[in-house]
Order: C-alpha cells, then structure tokens, then sequence
C-alpha cells in the first residue's frame, strides 16, 4: 500500500514539473505577465500611496490612494502577454542594447507592439499597443509603464452607432 501511495505521489509530481516546464518553454518573448505579476507583489509590500487620475471623455477625477490589489491594478498589462502557444513566430523581434521591439500584422492578434526599454539591464520603460476590431466594435488601448514613476492606460473604443469614447487612467507613483 505504501509503495502504491509512493509511486501515485511522484506520478502527480512528474506531471506538476511537466506541466511547468512546458509552461516555461513556451516563453518565446519577454514574459509580460511574470514581469507584472512580480511588480504586483513588490508593489503591494511597499504599500506606499499613488495619485491616481481617471479622465473619461474630458471629464477628469483625481484621488490619492492606496491600491489594494496590484495584480487587478495592472490586469490590462498582464493581459497583454504575447507568450501564448498560437501566437509562437508571430512576432517580429527587433532588438539594441536599451530597446527590445516585438510587431505583429496579424488581424488575429490583438497585441500589435510591445517596447521595451532597457538601462543597464533594467527594465525601465515598457510601452504596448493593443487592437481589437471586429464588424461592430473597435479599440485601441495604448499602455505604458515606467516602473516607480507612472502606469498608464489610453483607450479609445467606437461602438458602431454610438459616439466614441476615451478613457485614460494614470497613475503616478510618489
């Protein structure tokens, strides 16, 4: 029985270590949604205030505050992510020593470009474009990130028959 439990426990362990490693060789680009997921969790230990605005078609609110949940926070760059499997080659990659550039044409992929800026290593800006179209709806969100300065999210999105609408949310790190 023992030698039964044994062999269950290291089958479901080999499968767990598969599973991550696939998930790690399916990496083909920068890792967007570790690299937030990280900036999430170091941001939610510093607990430090931001000041954020929201400006809704001309209209602007703006508050101090504190932010309990990064990982919603930064869920439109999370989402962003280029590394899914149908996605692999899709993205033409430009590369310097301070910039990293991935494009895509496609119509199916939403995400047309993801910046990178680099200073000695360190992420230090990252800028993505994001389109959805379709017969009755299109978008465009426009997101930047420079890590303890600011995060930013423009969107433009035209519902067919109805007005455009924008909307831009900062939020500056103090």
């Amino acid at each position: 029985m023992k030698k039964l439990i044994f062999i269950c426990a290291m089958c479901i362990f080999s499968a767990c270590t598969l599973k991550e490693q696939e998930k790690i060789a399916t990496k083909s680009y920068f890792d967007l949604e570790s690299y937030f997921k990280q900036e999430a969790t170091r941001l939610t230990k510093a607990n430090q205030p931001i000041s954020k605005t929201v400006l809704v078609n001309g209209n602007a609110e703006a508050k101090s505050l504190l932010i309990n949940n990064w990982e919603n926070e930064l869920s439109s760059f999370i989402e962003a992510d280029i590394n899914k499997a149908s996605w692999r080659s899709s993205f033409e990659v430009k590369k310097t020593e301070s910039l990293t550039t991935y494009t895509s044409n496609s119509k199916k992929i939403p995400v047309k470009k993801l910046e990178i800026n680099y200073k000695d290593n360190k992420v230090m800006a990252i800028k993505i474009l994001v389109t959805n179209t379709n017969d009755l709806y299109t978008s465009q969100d426009s997101l930047s990130y420079y890590p303890d300065s600011l995060y930013q999210i423009k969107k433009t999105q035209h519902i067919k028959l109805m007005d455009e609408k924008r909307y831009q949310i900062t939020g500056k790190f103090k």
